[in-house]
């Protein structure tokens, strides 16, 4: 920063008391780096104070009566959970038209074309789907395009399915097809959103399936109106079937009181911070059919905010961010670890990236103390660009769905200002079964059970793992975990045991202030040819610390002594790193080098170590892989994660030369 740059900022009229102080300091200490430590200190000692948590931060949660070591939340009175926060809200239902009250029929879903502002429509003129349905207590059942036409085709028969809606035509053909093949006979009707031909109705007409048009929908509504039958808190909402990683999709069967339940727990969790108003917009990213978008859905929806859709496109989200200015801003892991690579990508030098990191860390030790503030002079100074790219108007952001790394969050809570939470559950217990609390801005934990639940821990003797010790297996019993899998009672009874507690597969430790600490994963965990126990998801989250990884997949088998794996270079930070270690050339010239190879590999084993990775975890050889893993790729389950069985067959190959090589 220059002189005359720094001068600006103190020109600025809450910094009045720290000119008078600046001014007694030498001139030459104004033109270095001093200044910077002067003003903090200064600013430090007349920092503003930290609000009052909802309970005492060094004991989150506490142990429920009985001999199971479960624990609940501090924030509950007793160990009776939270069902509901409102007494008028049961039902999804019911939070709407609280939403649609406490409105006053205000904007509630906003859309745009490309370069045009948002357009809204109303609570009482939103005649979507899902709210159609709960009105008349039907059951939704979200179908993800991207599963492919066998697991559709499996979810249409399973449900029993007689009429899908689809946005667009082509969905509608695929459709069309399995009835023609047989092979969803119960299927007969099918409404598309967008425009499409006459020849799609009389393809539908020879195969026993009517297909209408949303507005033909709404005008047999319109003339055939029906007093609508809420449901009950008891009543299944959706069935939620999980992509899954192998086999079949399963279908979560989810309730209302599922639903608003975890809704009224995250609400409870908030409320001394922050609640919803009719003044806050959300920006919706996440697929509709994942969890944890329908739940913050539900919360600002039965506050009567906005929610704003992105265009469907991720590389324009930054756009629609800044024309939309959400104040409520839900983001899973791989979206955040994209922006703060993106930040540090564009401080190319080193003043630059010290001055970020030099600022980050006088925000954190404000964090330290409770403080959330978007006002101090590291933000006017330093972070106001960052906030600006998303609107400018962030005031609360969530993170859930896969694992965060404690210093990208850290990172992005000083350089963002606004309430940051980081959350952590599944589909089987609705979305969210833990949450970091107001005033606990320390990373590396998931928060504490969240008030519509409990948590314990049980053994996993096979990696070691004894609930004596405050370790093993994450369980989650209350009012937020779901019924069980659609006529499926097999796969229930391994996830559901006799007793109501919903094993989650993964491997959690309790903190001494009663957070939860997710430390590994017992789902996909695979014994080496000498015994060892390896959870490849705990290895790969290490390894996407590493500057140079996007994506990393970690490969092993019994019969082999060591790991290999498939690395996919960060596209936005690869050119910068290999100019520093002195290699040039564009993207895909890079991904075949071999030097640039080796030294992400020395990269990735050194971040290993310091991690506290074992050796036998670390991976030996590797292969760059050019292109992301993806959904459209089928490699990446709609909630993002990897799936592991398809990248193990995609890449066979790679996998088969870098074991042959290893033996030569």
């Amino acid at each position: 920063m220059q002189a005359h740059e720094l001068f600006r900022y103190l020109r600025m009229p809450e910094l009045g008391d720290v000119r008078q102080y600046v001014r007694t300091l030498p001139t030459n200490t104004l033109m270095g780096f001093g200044a910077f430590a002067a003003l903090t200190t200064y600013w430090y000692a007349t920092r503003p104070k930290a609000l009052k948590p909802p309970c005492d931060l060094a004991m989150q949660s506490v142990e429920v009566e009985g001999d199971e070591h479960a624990r609940r939340s501090s924030l509950l009175k007793s160990d009776e959970l939270l069902m509901y926060y409102y007494d008028d809200v049961r039902t999804v239902y019911d939070v709407f038209q609280r939403g649609l009250q406490v409105s006053n029929n205000g904007p509630c879903l906003g859309f745009r074309k490309p370069n045009q502002p948002y357009e809204w429509i109303s609570y009482k003129e939103w005649v979507i789907i899902e709210q159609a349905c709960y009105a008349f207590s039907m059951v939704v059942v979200p179908l993800y395009d991207t599963l492919g036409a066998e697991a559709i085709t499996y979810i249409v028969n399973k449900a029993d399915l007689s009429l899908v809606f689809c946005d667009k035509p082509d969905k509608a053909k695929v459709l069309l097809t399995s009835v023609e093949k047989g092979e969803t006979p119960i299927l007969n009707t099918i409404v598309i959103m967008d425009s499409f031909g006459l020849d799609l109705v009389e393809r539908g007409k020879k195969c026993g399936v009517e297909v209408f048009s949303m507005r033909e929908i709404e005008e047999l509504g319109r003339a055939h109106r029906q007093k609508p039958m809420p449901p009950k808190p008891e009543d299944l909402a959706v069935i939620c079937f999980t992509s899954g990683t192998t086999g079949n999709p399963k279908g979560a069967m989810i309730t209302h009181q599922n639903i608003v339940s975890n809704a009224s727990a995250f609400v409870k969790s908030t409320e001394k911070s922050f609640v919803p108003s009719t003044d806050d917009v959300l920006i919706s990213f996440l697929p509709l059919a994942h969890m944890f978008e329908r739940i913050v859905e539900c919360v600002v929806l039965c506050h009567g905010a906005r929610i704003g859709f992105f265009q469907g496109d991720i590389r324009l989200l930054m756009d629609d961010l800044k024309t939309l200015q959400p104040t409520v801003f839900p983001v899973v892991p791989r979206l955040l670890n994209r922006m703060f690579d993106k930040i540090f990508g564009q401080a190319d030098t080193s003043l630059k990236r010290w001055l970020l990191e030099f600022a980050s860390k006088r925000k954190e030790a404000e964090l330290r103390s409770g403080i959330v503030r978007n006002n101090s002079f590291w933000d006017k100074v330093i972070f106001r660009k960052i906030q600006a790219s998303l609107g400018g108007r962030v005031k609360l952001m969530v993170t859930g769905a896969a694992p965060v790394s404690a210093s990208v969050l850290t990172f992005l809570r000083t350089a963002l200002g606004c309430q940051f939470y980081e959350g952590y559950g599944q589909t089987e217990c609705t979305a969210g079964c833990s949450l970091s609390l107001p005033g606990d801005w320390t990373a590396g934990h998931v928060g504490a059970p969240m008030p519509c639940n409990i948590i314990k821990l049980v053994d996993v003797q096979e990696m070691n793992y004894l609930a004596a010790k405050g370790e093993g297996e994450v369980c989650i019993k209350g009012v937020n975990v779901f019924r069980g899998y659609l006529k499926d009672p097999e796969k229930t009874a391994e996830a559901l045991d006799k007793d109501g507690w919903l094993h989650t597969g993964d491997i959690g430790k309790w903190l001494p202030n009663g957070t939860l600490k997710i430390i590994d994963r017992k789902k996909h965990i695979f014994k080496l040819a000498q015994g060892e126990y390896i959870a490849p998801e705990k290895i790969e989250n290490v390894y996407l610390r590493c500057e140079a990884v996007a994506q990393a997949f970690v490969h092993g088998e019994s019969l082999q002594a060591f790991l290999v794996g498939v690395v996919v270079p960060d596209p936005d930070t690869l050119h910068n790193w290999a100019k520093k270690k002195g290699f040039e050339g564009s993207y895909q010239e890079l991904c075949r080098n071999k030097d640039v190879k080796k030294c992400i590999l020395e990269d990735m084993v050194r971040i290993g170590k310091e991690s506290g990775l074992k050796s036998f975890e670390q991976v030996k050889d590797i292969v760059l892989h050019s292109e992301m893993f993806s959904i459209e790729n089928g490699l990446l389950t709609p909630t993002l994660k990897a799936k592991r069985p398809e990248l193990r067959k995609y890449f066979q190959s790679q996998i088969d030369e870098l074991y042959a090589n290893a033996k030569m």
